[in-house]
């Protein structure tokens, strides 16, 4: 079936597979501008139901009209996510996005120290976000306060943690798979679990999977939803 302008205003869930190094802002504006180009529109009203870093690839879910509503109803569903750490080195960021600050050994690392680490992880556990993130302190992003170099006391917080499964490991790569809550920062457990091995981890590789019962399996590109629509073919 074929999407009308007043299936997009009435509203629509859209599924979408979010490209390495785009922002999610960039995904949402390719999708809205697509959107009222074809049907000469004005204004439309879309948003996301919840960031992926520019770095981390994967499901984006995208509102669209009235259904811009349960954004909030959305974002609160349980994550999964896949990806790797690279052991043996942190970075400020806890990510590809700065460059490694210190190096650790990691010959004492064993498979099986690897997949008991995990344990610790379970559960509710307190987290502290990364300073490199978009939470704000005093009015400013905490990752503008950053790149000033300013020191900031970041609070923890409680998040939860359902599955946690390492997949692969050929160090100093280890592939895993995370179910968690709203709100856990992939950095940050890339970074705790570097020290649970009394080393140091950052984050390499990061896909969001699944959003509650929404899979990427079933997400398409911004370049695609926009190809799509052009040749209207329902998405």
């Amino acid at each position: 079936m074929l999407n009308t302008k007043e299936d997009f205003l009435n509203g629509q869930i859209l599924l979408i597979d979010k490209p390495l190094e785009w922002s999610s802002f960039q995904a949402v504006n390719a999708l809205k501008w697509a959107i009222r180009k074809k049907f000469s529109l004005k204004k439309i009203k879309i948003g996301h139901a919840g960031t992926l870093d520019p770095l981390a690839t994967g499901l984006l879910i995208i509102c669209t009209g009235k259904f811009t509503k349960k954004i909030p109803e959305l974002q609160g569903q349980v994550k999964e996510y896949t990806g790797t750490f690279t052991l043996g080195a942190t970075t400020p960021s806890y990510d590809l996005e700065t460059e490694v600050n210190e190096t650790f050994p990691i010959g004492h690392i064993t498979n099986t120290s690897i997949k008991e680490a995990t344990a610790q992880f379970l559960g509710v556990i307190d987290q502290v976000p990364p300073i490199f993130s978009a939470l704000k302190k005093d009015g400013k992003r905490l990752y503008e306060l950053a790149r000033e170099g300013k020191q900031v006391d970041i609070k923890s917080r409680k998040i939860e943690i359902s599955e946690f499964e390492i997949t692969r490991i050929e160090l100093p790569e280890v592939d895993f798979r995370v179910v968690c809550s709203k709100g856990t920062y992939i950095r940050s457990l890339a970074h705790d679990f570097g020290k649970a091995l009394d080393s140091g981890a950052y984050l390499s590789k990061l896909r969001r999977t699944k959003i509650g019962d929404f899979n990427v399996n079933n997400a398409t590109s911004p370049n695609v939803f926009k190809d799509n629509l052009e040749a209207n073919v329902s998405p």
